[in-house]
């Protein structure tokens, strides 16, 4: 412990710009500018130097890529497949969860969708929330409601609740895949408007 700290100090820009002041300092006492005091006038300017030199920056933490994230959402979202399939749902219900599971599956498989989704964090960020949160807690929420609403019945269906979840989950599924869409059509726009300013 104690040598790497002695390591790391040697190599620290604060020892490096404080040997550059002692250098001048031994400089100056061979040309007699020192005079006796010259071990003073080294250290003082080993000490001058390594007081002006910029502290010492630690790394920066190293997050996942874009690329990384996106394949970890791939990943839950497959997890997420095995246990939906062992959720007995409602007719209406299943039908919308597979409409939702067809369009994310569509948005993370590798191709122009998933290059797109790279370079769009806010993108990702909202497919990790509805593979990683919000789908599990909607199917979740409903069976242990379902059987609370068998034995005390009367109560609003809770199909209604997990129907309502999943079509707002899939309406913004659908309004992720539109930006992307949009995007590329301005991408393309904007290679006509290129090609026709580059003819005249």
């Amino acid at each position: 412990m104690a040598t790497s700290r002695l390591l790391g100090y040697l190599e620290s820009s604060k020892n490096l710009t404080g040997s550059a002041g002692g250098l001048l300092g031994l400089v100056l006492t061979f040309t007699g500018v020192a005079g006796p005091y010259w071990p003073v006038v080294v250290a003082g300017l080993y000490g001058a130097g390594a007081l002006i030199a910029p502290p010492e920056r630690p790394p920066l933490p190293e997050f996942p890529t874009p690329s990384a994230q996106l394949e970890a959402v791939r990943s839950d979202f497959e997890r997420l497949g095995g246990y939906l399939a062992e959720i007995d749902l409602p007719p209406a219900a299943a039908g919308r969860l597979k409409e939702w599971e067809d369009l994310l599956s569509a948005l993370l498989d590798p191709g122009w969708a998933a290059e797109l989704l790279v370079n769009d964090p806010e993108s990702v960020h909202v497919l990790s929330r509805a593979v990683r949160q919000d789908i599990p807690e909607a199917v979740d929420s409903f069976v242990r409601t379902r059987w609370w609403t068998r034995l005390a019945p009367g109560q609003e269906a809770p199909e209604r609740h997990l129907e309502r979840q999943l079509t707002l989950l899939k309406e913004e599924a659908e309004q992720l895949a539109t930006a992307l869409r949009d995007t590329e059509a301005r991408r393309q726009e904007t290679h006509t408007r290129y090609l026709e300013d580059r003819g005249t």
